[in-house]
């Protein structure tokens, strides 16, 4: 019988303040305006917007065109790209830290359950992975670059990523989901119909957005709900860290709202968390239109998305103005809109699959397995996890 070992790594990161990715372009005062009423509103900056989408349509090409897409190829570029770094040289077996406890039991539930179904067709290894929410291979220390699994990372960062531990179990534990969001099949199938019930006409036509304050990126599209209420629903909530009013901008915190009810609203809002936010792919399955602030933190499915084809990017920290901006022209453009709405849904429905995140997981455990410079014993001081019987 295969057996595996892992190994997980827990450390004490230091937050540190990361560079935006993408920015939204300025634009000159030239122009012309391509609806009524735009020219007194934001002036060429929608002229900007739409050279954008043209853009970005001219450009993006469809990453797989099989519709069964049987071997995740819409990912399969950030395994190669991840892994690159260790075709060289390959993996010795003294890159590798060991651990055998888990801080975090749920996190490591939702590794296991992958791995422990792939295990027949895997090769014996030895992996590091780590569950904590920062990366832990900062590149400008590449010299020393070992082959740790994060589940989210920035481009500063080596890390290795795999699927996150939320697509089976985990994830915030918030009333609405006390033991954590998890079982992405399940809310798959949610959202789908919820997406069915709220039809892209019977939308309301504001944007939404309900989250605890992890940083203060979130505060303009806060304070611009509470001066345009008609343009934005966007409230804190309360979190695990809440002491006082101050945690939610001074006002009393919101309750809770299901990711089945966010379809109601025609425009919702993902911001990062401590890392990449979990939420992100919910968000899709409302076929609304998507406002994806920051381009910096990443999952593995990502890259897959493109700006201004599946969401509308907004720059790192956006002011109350760029916000509303984007929210004046997607209102004006409501077709332009739908388009958007329609392609993220299309994309994370077809792509996002459990049997994607299986082959991913699969594809990169066997592809990593390869780079290994070492024989594979068995430790005997690592805590055996064994398959369960139904």
């Amino acid at each position: 019988m295969q057996t595996f070992q892992l190994f997980l790594m827990f450390l004490f990161i230091l937050s540190k303040n990361l560079r935006t990715l993408q920015n939204i372009s300025d634009g000159g005062d030239g122009g012309i305006c391509i609806a009524k009423g735009e020219c007194q509103m934001g002036k060429s900056i929608f002229n900007v917007i739409m050279q954008e989408i043209q853009k970005a349509r001219k450009s993006h090409s469809p990453c797989s065109t099989d519709p069964e897409d049987v071997d995740c190829s819409c990912h399969r570029n950030v395994i190669d790209s991840d892994l690159d770094i260790f075709q060289e040289n390959g993996i010795t077996r003294s890159m590798l830290n060991d651990e055998s406890n888990c801080m975090f039991p749920s996190r490591c539930e939702g590794i296991q359950h992958f791995i422990l179904k792939l295990l027949p067709e895997l090769p014996d290894m030895d992996l590091v992975i780590n569950t904590r929410d920062w990366p832990q291979v900062p590149l400008r220390f590449n010299a020393d670059t070992k082959p740790v699994f994060s589940f989210s990372k920035t481009k500063d960062y080596a890390d290795i990523m795999y699927p996150a531990w939320t697509f089976w179990a985990g994830g915030p534990a918030i009333s609405l989901y006390p033991t954590g969001i998890g079982r992405w099949d399940l809310h798959r199938e949610n959202l789908k119909r919820a997406a069915k019930k709220y039809a892209w006409q019977s939308k309301t036509p504001k944007g939404f957005f309900r989250g605890s304050r992890t940083c203060n990126e979130r505060d303009s599209l806060i304070l611009l709900s509470r001066k345009k209420p008609h343009l934005v629903d966007a409230q804190y909530t309360k979190n695990q860290a809440w002491k006082s009013l101050k945690d939610t901008l001074n006002e009393a915190p919101a309750k809770e709202v299901s990711f089945e009810d966010h379809c109601q609203y025609k425009y919702l809002f993902n911001f990062r968390g401590v890392a990449a936010s979990f939420r992100f792919k919910h968000l899709f399955l409302c076929n609304s239109l998507i406002f994806h602030v920051g381009g910096d933190w990443l999952e593995f499915f990502y890259l897959a998305l493109k700006p201004w084809v599946h969401y509308v990017p907004l720059p790192q920290y956006p002011t109350e103005g760029d916000i509303e901006d984007m929210l004046e022209f997607f209102k004006k453009n409501d077709d332009l809109a739908k388009e958007i709405a329609d392609a993220g849904y299309e994309f994370i429905w077809k792509h996002l699959r459990m049997q994607d995140v299986e082959c991913y997981w699969r594809m990169l455990l066997t592809k990593y397995a390869k780079l290994l410079k070492f024989k594979i014993e068995f430790n005997t001081t690592m805590n055996e996890i064994k398959i369960k019987n139904n």
